[in-house]
């Protein structure tokens, strides 16, 4: 059992695809990770703005003003989600990387390892706070600062796969990979900057599906880890 984890949910997590905020699958993430930090586990969690605004999803738009888009997304997403977690009375915080003393609290580790002691829920918004960083690296940057002994990526598969299993039932699915392999064999996994970022600092990366979450550091093997070895 891990002490202290990040966790990285997607923002069409709270979506329905109808309404891009559905509070009902807001209450329903909230009550996962509340079952989570039930276990006695401190929890930074990421979540992505993709239900809002995508800043690769760029054509002729600007891409670095569409990533700034996508920053103030995960920020609404963050508040969201803290409306939900406090609704359930767990205790939570919300850390941006871009400064917006009306809404949230500035990030700095300091701060973000103090509240983790104290058994708060941290959701960390604006990612990295820079354009062209996805929120996986984000998550990855944000389990390094806080030592992290896990990065948990919550996604649309249950696994990481050979190939698209979407596209390709008979892809082979992966229970174990070394992150050398994932970066060699090009798996989509998670993107390149967030790997490389836990491999030099070895965080353990769990991929699996959102609606696995109930099932995390439970006794079942789910999803597929990503190491070092």
């Amino acid at each position: 059992m891990y002490k202290r984890v990040v966790l990285k949910i997607s923002g069409e997590a709270l979506s329905d695809g109808a309404e891009p905020i559905h509070f009902p699958m807001v209450a329903e993430a909230a009550q996962n990770i509340r079952a989570l930090w039930e276990k006695d586990v401190e929890i930074g969690v990421v979540v992505g703005g993709g239900n809002i605004a995508r800043g690769r999803n760029a054509t002729t738009q600007d891409r670095n003003r569409l990533d700034h888009m996508g920053m103030l997304a995960t920020a609404i997403n963050a508040l969201a989600l803290q409306d939900g977690l406090c609704a359930l009375n767990v205790p939570c915080r919300v850390l941006s990387a871009v400064d917006m003393h009306r809404f949230c609290d500035p990030f700095t580790a300091r701060e973000a390892n103090r509240l983790l002691g104290k058994k708060t829920v941290v959701i960390f918004a604006c990612g990295t706070g820079s354009p062209f960083f996805s929120t996986d690296t984000g998550a990855a940057l944000r389990a390094a600062e806080v030592g992290a002994e896990a990065l948990l990526l919550a996604k649309n598969v249950d696994a990481v796969y050979a190939d698209d299993p979407k596209k390709n039932p008979n892809a082979a699915r992966y229970t174990h990979l070394t992150y050398d392999k994932v970066i060699a064999d090009r798996l989509n996994a998670t993107d390149l900057t967030a790997i490389t970022l836990c491999r030099e600092q070895n965080i353990p990366i769990l991929v699996f599906g959102l609606d696995q979450l109930p099932q995390v550091m439970g006794e079942e093997q789910i999803g597929t880890w990503i190491t070092r070895e």
